[in-house]
């Protein structure tokens, strides 16, 4: 029997896998609230590298008390929103369900267990260049791997469980490639050396990230505050090989010109996910004792320019 899936915010990330697993034959039902009318009547649209596709008649739903029972509740919401989930998770999930958080930053993890402290809850790591152009319309760029693993309230490693294993061999069927990780929280870190630059400089340099690149300045700035990651990480008890942090310099260099979800954002004059990005590790690393001058001061800018504040 196939396992069924519900997402939660039909967005970039959302509604590019969960197009890609229905795609694939797999039963996913969408929730949506501004898209809703659209995509009932026009159906997902994904243009991506890996050859266009599109789902003519959904499964959507207005309410998450209309979602019918699902093995998977794939949170893909902003962090931004979590302050929604109280309401949305008891609704959506069953005592059966596991709760897939696909979201950035530190600690999206624990929101949901907040929400429903007695579902089994993964985290999902998105690799991923793509953006919402329209309603129902999602533009793949490039990438889209995954890394999953299982959450553990005391921030332990919890291993390769068997949940891990069936998610995991869905989206490989739905052509994404798949990492399992036993260790979340230091996946969850080793994704921050990317995305606490990335993120930030973006919309403070009001650039794509291939001019971040170009230039010599804020290239070795991207460095610094990806040091400073690896450094905030060990001091939270995760360690990151300093040699990931050319790694993923390289691999930036050679992104087509890229503009992170929080340049969007920014953009469209919506509230930025700052405490996610930048507010909880900085927490973590000062609770471990390590400084992160650089970080800090990314984080006061993006304060400093974040619609929500303004509003």
């Amino acid at each position: 029997m196939s396992t069924s899936y519900a997402v939660i915010g039909t967005g970039a990330l959302g509604g590019y896998y969960g197009a890609r697993l229905q795609h694939a034959g797999l039963d996913v039902h969408f929730l949506l609230h501004s898209d809703y009318d659209h995509v009932r009547e026009h159906g997902l649209h994904v243009e991506s590298t890996d050859g266009d596709f599109s789902i003519g008649r959904p499964q959507v739903y207005a309410s998450a008390a209309d979602l019918p029972e699902c093995d998977v509740v794939m949170v893909c919401l902003k962090t931004t929103q979590n302050h929604l989930l109280a309401d949305l998770l008891p609704a959506a999930v069953t005592p059966a369900s596991t709760v897939l958080m696909m979201q950035n930053g530190l600690g999206p993890e624990e929101a949901a267990a907040a929400a429903v402290p007695d579902n089994t809850i993964v985290g999902g790591l998105a690799f991923l260049c793509s953006n919402k152009v329209g309603p129902g319309h999602i533009c793949h760029l490039d990438y889209g791997q995954v890394i999953f693993g299982q959450y553990r309230a005391d921030g332990q490693p919890a291993g390769i469980t068997d949940i891990m294993r069936t998610i995991g061999s869905d989206f490989e069927a739905a052509g994404i490639s798949v990492d399992l990780e036993e260790n979340l929280a230091l996946a969850r870190w080793k994704k921050l050396v990317w995305n606490i630059p990335f993120n930030g400089l973006t919309v403070v340099h009001g650039c794509a990230t291939d001019i971040l690149m170009a230039d010599p300045e804020t290239r070795a700035l991207s460095e610094g505050l990806m040091n400073e990651v690896v450094a905030a990480a060990e001091g939270c008890g995760h360690i990151i090989d300093p040699s990931f942090v050319n790694v993923m310099l390289e691999a930036t260099k050679l992104m087509a010109a890229y503009k992170p979800s929080m340049k969007l954002d920014h953009e469209r004059g919506q509230p930025l996910e700052i405490e996610a990005i930048y507010g909880n590790p900085l927490r973590a690393a000062r609770e471990a004792g390590v400084d992160c001058p650089l970080i800090m001061k990314l984080y006061e800018q993006l304060q400093e320019r974040d619609p929500a504040r303004a509003a």
